[in-house]
């Protein structure tokens, strides 16, 4: 593998940032080591848990303190001539609550990692480096550990090969266990961040949702709920196994609250050449479960509206304490 130390041309360097342990130690790593990125990138799937988002300004501070460029947020913005189901999407969580189903790794695919961040950041990199890409090749630093787990993902990338850029794995070159990352981030004076992944995400395992916010289990019995009508192949977002279950069985929540949730949460699919009023816009209806209180008792006459559809004469909203 090519070795950083070694590397004195000015090719354009760009860091895949993911908010995370690993990624920010080979932030600091790189500093020690005076090699300055030109870009630092996130891309947000716009479901990243609260702590997530809230390590960003402290990693934007880090980063002006040492003279180096603040991280860049980079999104995918889905062309709306694309869109199959309506409403449309801007999110991994409304993507799939538009199109009733789950994020591709509970079928066994990795389709929303190059989706939702892979593909922003070589779109960004494509366009704010044009000139650079016809002379040479842009260096893509990915913080891979040096741990079994990562080696593991390393030994399946290491040979990728592109004609715009080449990949490259400091934290593996240098020999950084997480364990060492998490060190050297203390090291650096700031705290570990939290493990970055979406708070629906089929990886997740259960002692996260153990320790999960009740906010983020209510939304993941909606997103099941949703998918469950038209899942063919698949329990839910464990392939075999529903998180939904493990929810009830752990008594995270009262199975009640979940009974209530299945029942309140929209199955039917709308095609986006003919939408039609009657279903709530899918970020304003998970929004009603992020609430920490529990679900009020429903009125039995009449519905709560999500007041967010022109006209809306009412979704059929539960009455939440919001």
């Amino acid at each position: 593998m090519r070795s950083l130390f070694k590397e004195m041309d000015r090719t354009p360097v760009v860091v895949s940032y993911g908010l995370g342990v690993d990624s920010t130690a080979m932030l600091i790593g790189l500093h020690a080591r005076g090699i300055k990125p030109d870009a630092i990138l996130f891309a947000d799937t716009g479901a990243e848990k609260d702590a997530t988002y809230d390590y960003l300004p402290v990693v934007n501070g880090w980063l002006r303190s040492v003279g180096w460029p603040e991280v860049t947020v980079v999104r995918n913005t889905p062309s709306p001539d694309r869109l199959k189901h309506w409403p449309a999407y801007e999110t991994l969580e409304s993507n799939c609550t538009s199109n009733a189903t789950l994020p591709s790794l509970a079928y066994g695919r990795k389709a929303c990692s190059l989706k939702w961040k892979a593909g922003p950041m070589d779109k960004w990199v494509r366009r704010e480096f044009a000139t650079e890409l016809k002379g040479g090749k842009v260096r893509r630093l990915i913080g891979y550990d040096d741990s079994p787990a990562d080696r593991r993902r390393f030994a399946k990338v290491k040979d990728r090969h592109s004609d715009n850029w080449r990949f490259e794995y400091p934290l593996i070159e240098w020999g950084w266990t997480r364990d060492r990352c998490k060190e050297v981030i203390r090291e650096a004076g700031l705290p570990v961040p939290p493990k970055s992944a979406c708070y629906f995400c089929p990886s997740t395992h259960s002692e996260e949702l153990d320790d999960m916010k009740t906010k983020y289990l209510r939304r993941i019995v909606a997103i099941e709920a949703r998918a469950a009508a038209h899942n063919t192949k698949v329990s839910g977002l464990w392939r075999s196994k529903a998180m939904t279950d493990y929810i009830r069985d752990a008594e995270l929540l009262p199975a009640d609250e979940i009974d209530r949730i299945i029942e309140v949460t929209p199955t039917e699919r709308v095609l986006a050449s003919t939408p039609e009023a009657e279903l709530p816009d899918w970020h304003d209806f998970l929004e009603c479960f992020t609430e920490e209180d529990a679900l009020e008792e429903v009125a039995d006459s009449k519905p709560k509206t999500c007041g967010s559809c022109e006209g809306c004469t009412g979704c059929n909203l539960v009455s939440l304490s919001l």
